[in-house]
């Protein structure tokens, strides 16, 4: 390690933060905190993106893996904010947690603060990503629903091994427009950012990587319907590309599917079920989460189209 340098911080640059400048993704990191730490570092030739240096005005695709060494008088350390979270399970490996529709999972470019890792902090959260310690896997910033969180790095990997081999079950509730040709079906298209809109995930990709969605009729209405949706894979955005793919949107989804449907301010896609052998005791943990009052509220009004 260099004098004057603390240790080296790998990050893979989320979705989200295609079409950001390099500078300011690096200024939004809890490891630099500001602009003028970014440009500084960046001055110095040793951030790396996919392994080149950049300049700082490059343009960021989403997926590269940033490499960088923070200057030690930097504060790398992510500050707990109070939040009031539903803790769904919990023991001294793991916690399930039930995130509301709005809240981002983890600091990212735009959203340094006020994010669920940092409303979980209290909570001993550990393992992974230092910028975001505990995550496994993440929901949209507008979805809610369950996510299951390490607490150390054993059991971060271990959980991310049954997420590798496909373990971790993880159910959706999705209100579509339209109705689906049979009950059940199965969507295997692989998926990534599109060709033409790098804020947006697509078939149409030149990086394509393999995605697998299943889905069952729940509730057959007049013009939607509500399906159970469960990932194989989880690609971002991906249940929402799947859906859009075979001519059922997701309702109130504004990117891919029908947005403000049914007075939606998001899209229809809820968490609501997350099952897995736990990964120390082998017992298995089954969590459930209620569809959420907005939700439940816009299902009422598509029982009651005529």
């Amino acid at each position: 390690m260099r004098a004057g340098l603390s240790a080296c911080v790998k990050q893979r640059v989320p979705d989200e933060a295609a079409g950001e400048r390099l500078d300011r993704f690096l200024a939004s990191l809890p490891e630099l905190g500001s602009r003028g730490v970014a440009e500084r570092l960046l001055d110095t030739g040793t951030v790396l993106v996919d392994g080149r240096p950049l300049g700082k005005s490059h343009r960021l695709s989403g997926g590269e893996e940033l490499e960088f060494e923070p200057p030690q008088d930097v504060a790398t350390e992510l500050t707990p904010e109070p939040m009031d979270l539903r803790i769904a399970y919990e023991d001294e490996y793991l916690m399930v947690v039930d995130k509301p529709a709005g809240l981002v999972v983890h600091p990212a470019s735009g959203h340094a603060t006020g994010t669920l890792v940092q409303g979980l902090l209290e909570h001993d959260i550990a393992g992974g990503d230092a910028a975001r310690p505990g995550i496994v896997h993440r929901l949209d910033r507008d979805t809610s629903g369950l996510m299951v969180v390490a607490r150390s790095e054993e059991a971060h990997a271990r959980l991310q091994d049954l997420v590798r081999k496909r373990a971790l079950e993880r159910h959706y509730a999705a209100l579509v427009v339209g109705r689906p040709r049979s009950r059940s079906g199965r969507v295997e298209a692989p998926i990534g950012r599109d060709r033409r809109d790098p804020l947006r995930q697509s078939l149409d990709t030149a990086k394509p990587r393999e995605a697998i969605t299943h889905f069952e009729v729940r509730e057959l209405l007049e013009r939607h319907t509500l399906l159970d949706v469960r990932l194989e894979t989880g690609r971002t955005h991906q249940i929402r590309v799947h859906l859009a793919a075979i001519g059922l949107p997701v309702a109130g989804d504004n990117v891919y599917g029908r947005p403000r449907e049914l007075g939606l301010e998001r899209q229809f896609l809820h968490a609501g079920r997350l099952a897995f052998p736990h990964p120390f005791t082998e017992e298995r943990v089954d969590v459930e989460s209620p569809l959420p009052a907005d939700l439940t509220a816009a299902l009422a009004l598509a029982r009651h189209e005529a």
